[in-house]
């Protein structure tokens, strides 16, 4: 039997008492921080699944596009172009409120996609190839930013988790089993000390 190691007074039984209580509050509010979390986290692992399904969706369109803006244009020639195109990226950390918490998680600023369409230069390849991977990179970013609220959401159900199983499986058993030992250390006493006056009554009267 798990107990702390006390000696069993009314101060340390009144002590346990409310150690017991803090800690049985304690775990039903853990309990229902960790539902929370979980419904929280089902919600962030949907979103990221069709993100997922959009992103492959995505590539299987972007990719022949790519293949035939290479075949139409060539690749040097398309190297040539890239390098004369450049975008600038804002890219930051943003605090989402997630189930009571703040969170950290991302924000990326994408530049207007700028279209060089000019029919002598044949450069209408170039832009649908540019327009196709501004769709996919829009995509990575939203789930890029929805994975990494699901990954802390996922590390505090763990984390909330641990908190829960210790108290239920350590602090609240070791708590009850004290708790129980000490009032029964008393009761004893309590009766030791009740038949020894009775027997002091009963000598005196002898007397």
């Amino acid at each position: 039997m798990a107990r702390e190691q006390v000696a069993p007074t009314k101060s340390s039984l009144l002590r346990v008492k409310e150690k017991l209580a803090i800690a049985e509050e304690g775990y039903d509010l853990l309990e229902q921080k960790r539902e929370i979390l979980v419904m929280e986290l089902m919600q962030k692992v949907e979103q990221v699944k069709l993100l997922e399904r959009e992103l492959d969706a995505c590539v299987s369109s972007a990719y022949p596009v790519l293949k035939r803006m290479l075949i139409v244009v060539g690749r040097e020639r398309a190297d040539r172009l890239s390098r004369g195109v450049q975008y600038s990226f804002d890219l930051r950390e943003k605090r989402v409120v997630c189930a009571g918490m703040d969170l950290p998680s991302l924000e990326v600023k994408l530049p207007e996609a700028e279209l060089k369409y000019s029919p002598a230069n044949s450069f209408a390849e170039c832009d649908e190839t540019v327009l196709e991977f501004f769709k996919l990179l829009k995509i990575l970013t939203e789930l890029a930013a929805v994975r990494t609220i699901a990954w802390r959401l996922a590390r505090e159900v763990r984390k909330t988790q641990r908190r829960v199983n210790a108290l239920e499986k350590m602090v609240i058993p070791n708590a009850r089993d004290t708790k129980v030992y000490i009032e029964a250390a008393l009761e004893e006493r309590d009766r030791d000390s009740f038949f020894t006056s009775k027997l002091l009554k009963r000598k005196a009267g002898k007397e």
